[in-house]
């Protein structure tokens, strides 16, 4: 039985929503504009792009999957190549290409069904999948927390004892009040530069593409650089899908369906092309919000949405939200990137998934090992790394690996004693 304290058609009185957005925004907030701080796009348009293509996704997807799409990491490499060969503008048009990739996908399930998905994906291999998406994600937090360990820990603490003990609305916005109370501790560690705030304006207008004279412009070349990496954020997709419907307790690949995923991902990836901000993805740190705060209502995530497109026009807001120290989030992520593991775990455990059967074990050991390991397979300028290896190896091994259970075995060990038992008879 679920223990959700709002499900996902369920609106909280907009004094509630408001802070549960707000907690949302705080954790895709660093990813998000990190994307285009490393590929030279504009932070300020990739804002406005995830809050417009997340509100996209709600749309074509009915508003039944409860997730926030933020700026792919995936995309990184093939957008600074395109752009270093061909102009920002060949680079938009290789990621509208990526997103006519998801559109295609979407068209393919839409006509086949999704029965074969089901079979390809049993929970063997979807619970080491979301276990490796959030253990991937580990090194990050790491890394973060490292800036300033006593912030970071600082940050962790306050989460679990507001997760733990806090009381009525207090105990669902631990995320929020943790990223409060660490920012306001890194100030007085003399952590936190304002000084990017002080230069933000308090209002003034994206740098959209069609602004600036950067309209896409077709180059075959750009495209064939950027678009297959769609393939490789359509299984990451998968990965963070199940995820979610293990968390909510529903099945998303069924209803409303992943084909309706991967057209609101599509359209939402080519739409931010067109203004100059990168392709979007499913983001697992608001993902790991849901775990911690069983609040699943999609009204929520569209509220956070809204408050990334206002939050790109008020820059010196923005700001502020920018300079929080990574020590922070070290500590925000390293409590939502866990919960992503543990809800791997989970799968396994509901499914009573059988380790002393040794295809089983096989299984996730290769998935786990490919995926936490980081595994990069390189085909010219296109890298299948992580995540997307390590799923492919699970499914390749269940569907060659023969199902032969310690229960079959035992099984057929008593009927050849009971036909020895009678032919001695």
């Amino acid at each position: 039985m679920s223990n959700k304290i709002y499900g996902i058609e369920e609106t909280p009185p907009i004094k509630q929503a408001i802070p549960l957005s707000f907690q949302h925004v705080f954790a895709m907030f660093g990813a998000t504009i990190l994307v285009p701080l490393l590929t030279g796009l504009d932070p300020a348009v990739t804002l406005f792009t995830s809050g417009l293509g997340t509100l996209i996704f709600h749309l074509m997807t009915k508003g039944k999957v409860p997730a926030y799409l933020g700026s792919s990491f995936a995309f990184i490499a093939p957008i600074i190549a395109a752009t270093k060969q061909f102009g920002v503008r060949g680079a938009f048009t290789g990621m509208i290409a990526a997103g006519l990739v998801y559109i295609v996908v979407f068209i393919i399930i839409s006509l086949t069904g999704i029965d074969w998905l089901e079979k390809l994906l049993p929970p063997v291999v979807v619970g080491p999948v979301v276990m490796i998406i959030g253990l991937s994600l580990a090194p990050v937090a790491i890394a973060q927390a490292q800036k300033d360990l006593p912030t970071a820990l600082f940050t962790a603490t306050l989460i679990i004892v507001f997760s733990m003990f806090g009381k009525g609305f207090i105990k669902v916005i631990p995320i929020l009040l943790g990223t409060i109370g660490g920012y306001i501790f890194a100030i007085t560690r003399g952590l936190v530069d304002f000084g990017p705030v002080a230069k933000a304006s308090w209002i003034a207008i994206p740098k959209f593409s069609f602004l600036t004279g950067h309209t896409p412009e077709l180059a075959w070349g750009a495209v064939s650089l950027v678009a297959p990496l769609a393939l490789v954020a359509i299984i990451e997709d998968l990965g963070h899908v199940l995820v979610i419907g293990n968390i909510v307790e529903r099945d998303l690949i069924k209803n409303p369906g992943f084909h309706r995923v991967m057209l609101g991902n599509g359209l939402a990836t080519s739409i931010a092309a067109l203004f100059g901000g990168p392709p979007s993805t499913t983001y697992g740190e608001n993902i790991g919000v849901l775990a911690i705060t069983r609040v699943y209502s999609s009204r929520v995530i569209q509220g956070a949405a809204i408050i990334a497109i206002l939050l790109s026009f008020i820059q010196k807001i923005g700001a502020l939200i920018e300079v929080i120290p990574q020590a922070v989030m070290g500590g925000v992520t390293i409590i939502l990137f866990g919960m992503i593991a543990a809800a791997g775990m989970r799968t396994l455990v509901e499914n009573k998934v059988d380790f002393s059967d040794s295809r089983n074990l096989i299984i996730a050991s290769v998935i786990l090992t490919l995926g936490v390991g980081g595994i990069k397979i390189a085909f010219g300028n296109f890298v299948f790394e992580g995540i997307g290896p390590a799923t492919l190896a699970g499914i390749l091994l269940n569907l060659v690996l023969p199902n032969i259970t310690f229960a079959k075995v035992k099984k057929a060990e008593k009927t050849s004693t009971s036909k020895e038992a009678i032919h001695e008879a």
